[in-house]
């Protein structure tokens, strides 16, 4: 059976390749966790020495077959968990994240099941990601930038890059969720901020920062 800390290793290099970063180096990983360059090479070893990494300083960081499935069994019941915290004991799409990364690594068999079922089997959690099913397989993920929508377009939030409270806290303030229809008024070439009207027809100015880390699709 794998620590948490294994697990959490297994995690990073899942979205990592989900991103598609074409070489997983343990630079990325140590970024991603803010962990000491030497310990994250150190667990890279130890997880390949259990078969669940396969390290090659040519070809980066890969997950094995068995790591994968680790690796999207812990991704699915963080993704469950997150829509039950907020659908079914009412907490915020900004508190949800922390709780669920403890929560992630329950290792009962039967229960990320159990969880998809009472809820409804659903798609995406409260953030836009796309729920693994038990088999890996996923729906849609999105990746237009609200960045790349060109001046005079609408469209509608469909995930967040950024799940840190503060970006989640300030989309909340400005009444923008999943779903909120956005109009591009105006983009400004001089620092690539844009003029938006979103939630209840607010008008208001984004960062370039803010537009890159709203997924959108026309």
């Amino acid at each position: 059976m794998q620590t948490l800390s294994e697990e959490n290793y297994l995690k990073v290099v899942y979205h990592l390749d989900k991103q598609g970063l074409k070489k997983i180096t343990p630079t990325a990983i140590s970024e991603a966790l803010n962990n000491n360059p030497a310990s994250v090479v150190d667990m890279i070893k130890k997880l390949g020495d259990k078969k669940m990494l396969q390290y090659d300083k040519t070809k980066g960081v890969k997950l094995t077959e068995k790591g994968k499935n680790i690796a999207i069994s812990v991704v699915r019941k963080h993704r469950l968990w997150e829509a039950f915290l907020l659908e079914k004991l009412g907490y915020g799409w900004d508190e949800v994240h922390e709780i669920a990364e403890q929560l992630e690594h329950v290792q009962n068999p039967e229960l990320a099941d159990r969880l998809d079922k009472y809820l409804g089997f659903p798609q995406y959690d409260p953030h836009g990601d796309p729920i693994p099913k038990a088999n890996g397989e996923t729906a849609l993920t999105y990746k237009t930038l609200l960045a790349e929508i060109p001046e005079g377009k609408n469209c509608r939030v469909v995930a967040v890059k950024d799940t840190s409270p503060s970006f989640l806290q300030y989309l909340k303030k400005l009444d923008i969720g999943i779903g909120t229809k956005i109009s591009i008024i105006e983009k400004i070439p001089f620092d690539n901020s844009i003029v938006i009207i979103a939630g209840k027809n607010l008008k208001t100015t984004v960062s370039k920062i803010f537009a890159e880390n709203l997924l959108v699709h026309e």
